[in-house]
């Protein structure tokens, strides 16, 4: 049985300072958008290519947090606390400041500017309920996968709310699947938004975010290292940075060979 997810103390470091409403004022995001625009296009009327330069693995940004609180702490499970009741509130959690994080740059992912959801060399796909493989935009992606999250987070069956109801025995497959979709998106967010989440100066949420989904899964084995592979290079950064708290077991396992790696679900 399952009280309130978000009840528990896994979300006090993130909800403590949640992102600036304020950058939600159109002539703002608008400015931002024409800034944007002009500098990514060269001379010749192409764009850079991406991997050509990590913005968000410069010293500068990766130092930037909104709170110094030690993460590895926070994610161990507590002593009186129920594993699945642990690994719903901090899955629930993390769906929701993920989806906030995400909804920030929305304006700038479309279907024109992101025609595949790529991380890095890595192109992502869909599978529907019938297992159909589906190429998609990056937005209609991360549209499914919080749509699908949403679902399953919302079921008595699934995330059980009321007393006496129990998890199923598939929890922590589900859990599994959850965390590795929300991944793909922090990914994407990371590798295709940055310049924007730094614009709107939100690069501190997304780095303490991200430290703590990273540590809260490799805690419980939630994520394959192959999966995370594509974004090592950042983990390590941020993670070996004060109030990090990763240590190095799986950061770079598999990184070599993921790159060229096309993830299906």
């Amino acid at each position: 049985m399952l009280g309130d997810h978000c009840g528990l103390p896994a979300d006090r470091a993130l909800l403590g300072q949640p992102p600036k409403t304020g950058f939600c004022c159109k002539m703002v995001l608008q400015a931002v958008s024409k800034v944007l625009r002009k500098s990514k296009a060269k001379p010749n009327g192409k764009k850079p290519a991406t991997e050509e330069k990590k913005m968000y693995l410069e010293p500068e940004h990766t130092k930037s947090r909104i709170t110094d609180f030690e993460f590895k702490e926070l994610v161990v499970l507590p002593r009186e606390i129920d594993l699945n009741e642990w690994l719903a509130s901090n899955t629930t959690t993390f769906f929701h400041h993920i989806n906030l994080q995400y909804s920030t740059i929305s304006e700038f992912c479309t279907g024109d500017t992101c025609q595949t959801m790529a991380v890095c060399n890595t192109q992502y796909y869909w599978y529907d309920e019938r297992g159909k493989k589906v190429k998609c935009t990056a937005p209609q992606y991360v549209d499914f996968v919080m749509s699908s999250v949403q679902k399953l987070v919302t079921d008595e069956d699934v995330f059980p709310t009321k007393y006496g109801r129990e998890f199923p025995s598939s929890f922590e497959a589900l859990v599994k699947k959850i965390c590795k979709y929300l991944f793909h998106v922090l990914g994407h967010i990371y590798w295709a938004h940055f310049k924007e989440t730094l614009a709107l100066e939100l690069h501190g949420h997304l780095n303490t975010l991200y430290v703590h989904f990273i540590l809260f899964t490799r805690e419980f084995n939630l994520l394959d290292p192959k999966e995370t592979a594509i974004m090592d290079d950042l983990t390590e950064v941020l993670c070996s940075s004060p109030g990090g708290g990763c240590g190095g077991d799986g950061a770079s396992g598999g990184a070599s060979g993921a790159q060229n790696h096309v993830k299906e679900r």
